[in-house]
């Protein structure tokens, strides 16, 4: 009976502390927080001068040499931005820029980038992808307009306004937009490389990355501005199997094929990597926990408890909040024989993999290879690359991006995030302790959705806020 009862009572104090925990999490202002999207008439003009940007068709393929269409854009971004290309110096790296925006060189110089180049357009648009449209309700629709030409505009519009003014920073400003960046080219690594032969080195750069979302995880209601502190590793294996051949009219057991959909139905079921809750995806959570409904809230405000459980569960409940606790492998490509009766001597398929730091890029390679040798495959790298630093979020780069934010969107929610998508800005760690991702842009679910997809549309009402944004980035530094 006393043993029942000791079971019981430490039962009702486990709930007890599991429900105190829970209701100590009180919603933010962020819960009710709404981004004001005004419609005046400076967005009006933005819009209008962002449109000729996205009219022209930039689509970037690593098929393709001819950077024509980039030079043609540059000549689009001369007439609309003259002063910048009148007092900055320019340098061009094969269709990607770089300009130069001298300061008073009391600190260290800073940079801030998007690319201009983007991916294709296919399918049935409710406005030609490449047309520019601007509808009633303020949306300016077409490709790049999320991703990321807009983020592009307001960086070269707040230093356009600010060179009108007369304003000359205290550090040196470096404006960067790579055209090879949707398919991981060039530009950014030619880039990076002039800067670091120059003997630059950054304070601190921004690229494109985290936005301003309403609800940026499912079940929590708010909203936030989701900053990039990290970003993964990349890597593309190749999975060969190889065996005899022959005629389909006879197979024989664990042919190549075979052994290739066992292995990769066994990843699936199984994964190699070892799932992390890393310090940032933790800040993230405590940010976000406030504003999640109850259930959520319950768990996430009891990680100390739950932790163990949910990082084995995450990959049932969300595949992108998974993403950012291990490495990933998605299978991409696949071939098999010539002929549809005829037994394959080799075969393979392809796997893309996002490598988490706490399991870096070898250490992973190594794990899924070992995983392929018990299916009879080989295994070969066909590109590989490592995990960014992480940018420490109680440092004073992400501190600033914090404070401007709050400045600009009063009220919305600020959270450290995992990139689980790649940037340009990994190819500048040589030059750069700091690097930041998040573009100051308020953009709704559709939009998010929009991204390489479909309809790619963004507010203009949200244009002179990103424009603001950046001009207290310059002054503030």
């Amino acid at each position: 009976m006393y043993i029942l009862f000791g079971i019981l009572s430490l039962i009702v104090l486990l709930a007890a502390v599991l429900l105190i925990r829970t209701w100590m999490a009180k919603p933010t202002p962020a819960k009710t927080a709404r981004v004001e999207l005004c419609n005046d008439v400076r967005a009006k003009e933005y819009g209008e001068r962002l449109a000729q940007m996205i009219r022209k068709e930039t689509v970037s393929s690593r098929f393709d040499d001819d950077k024509t269409k980039f030079y043609e854009f540059h000549q689009i971004l001369e007439e609309l931005f003259p002063l910048i290309h009148q007092h900055c110096e320019k340098h061009v790296f094969n269709g990607s820029l770089l300009f130069k925006w001298s300061g008073k060189g009391k600190e260290e110089p800073i940079l801030l980038m998007s690319h201009h180049d983007v991916v294709e357009a296919t399918g049935s648009w409710e406005h030609p992808p490449f047309s520019g449209d601007l509808d009633e309700e303020g949306r300016l629709w077409g490709r790049g307009t999320v991703d990321t030409k807009a983020s592009l505009f307001c960086i070269l519009t707040a230093v356009e306004e600010l060179l009108r003014e007369g304003f000359v920073p205290e550090g040196d400003v470096y404006l960067a937009s790579g055209c090879t960046e949707e398919f991981s080219g060039e530009g950014a690594p030619l880039t990076a490389a002039w800067l670091k032969e120059h003997n630059v080195h950054l304070k601190f750069l921004i690229d494109e990355g985290g936005m301003i979302l309403e609800e940026p995880i499912g079940g929590v209601k708010g909203t936030y501005a989701m900053v990039g502190v990290l970003e993964k590793g990349y890597g593309d294996l190749k999975f060969i199997a190889r065996g005899k051949g022959g005629h389909a009219s006879a197979p024989g057991r664990n042919t190549p094929l075979v052994r290739l959909g066992q292995f990769m139905a066994a990843v699936e079921k199984k994964s190699p990597f070892t799932s992390r809750f890393s310090p940032t995806v933790l800040e993230m959570f405590r940010r976000l926990t406030p504003n999640m409904v109850f259930g959520m809230k319950l768990v996430f405000a009891n990680l100390w408890l739950f932790k163990p459980l949910l990082a084995k569960l995450m990959p049932l409940i969300s595949p992108p909040g998974a993403a950012m606790l291990h490495t990933t492998a998605a299978f991409t490509m696949a071939k098999g024989a010539d002929g549809l009766n005829v037994l394959p001597q080799e075969a393979y398929v392809t796997a893309n993999l996002r490598f988490i730091p706490h399991q870096p890029t070898d250490e992973s390679i190594a794990l899924i290879s070992e995983m392929a040798k018990k299916y009879d495959l080989e295994t070969e790298v066909l590109y590989k690359d490592y995990p960014c630093p992480v940018v420490d979020y109680q440092g004073e780069a992400f501190k600033l991006v914090e404070r401007t934010i709050g400045e600009i969107y009063p009220g919305v929610g600020v959270s450290p995030y995992v990139m689980t998508g790649g940037t340009d800005a990994k190819y500048y760690k040589d030059v750069c302790d700091d690097c930041i991702r998040f573009a100051p842009l308020y953009i709704d679910k559709q939009q998010y959705e929009s991204i390489h997809g479909l309809n790619e549309n963004i507010y203009i009402g949200a244009l002179p806020m990103g424009v603001d944004f950046y001009k207290k980035i310059v002054k503030s530094f």
